[in-house]
């Protein structure tokens, strides 16, 4: 997948440690290994590492592609926190709150 804008992806961007899934909860998610969540993290841009640190997945980004929603993968990860087929991800995943909270604020 290519990098989107100069920055690349904006996944978990803004950043609430509320979106994020550890690679093993991840991993309990998708039914699959952490590796493989790893390799996703790298090729799909689902999850990135915060300062540095251990592997983060987006819990939206994760929904998104396990139900092979490209469309709204790629505008969770140019930016979109508005549009209504991201925003149902948020919603399902329980975190309305923060993508209304981002749509506030210009990001």
């Amino acid at each position: 997948m290519p990098r989107l804008g100069p920055l690349g992806p904006r996944v978990l961007q803004p950043f609430d440690r509320r979106e994020g899934l550890t690679t093993a909860q991840a991993a309990a998610v998708a039914g699959r290994t952490e590796r493989r969540v790893r390799q996703w993290c790298i090729e799909h841009d689902l999850g990135r590492r915060v300062a540095g640190g251990p592997w983060l997945v987006s819990r939206v980004a994760l929904a998104a592609f396990l139900n092979g929603d490209q469309q709204a993968l790629q505008a969770y990860l140019s930016g979109d926190r508005r549009s209504p087929k991201v925003m149902q991800y948020f919603e399902a995943e329980g975190l309305r709150d923060l993508a209304e909270r981002w749509q506030r604020i210009s990001i």
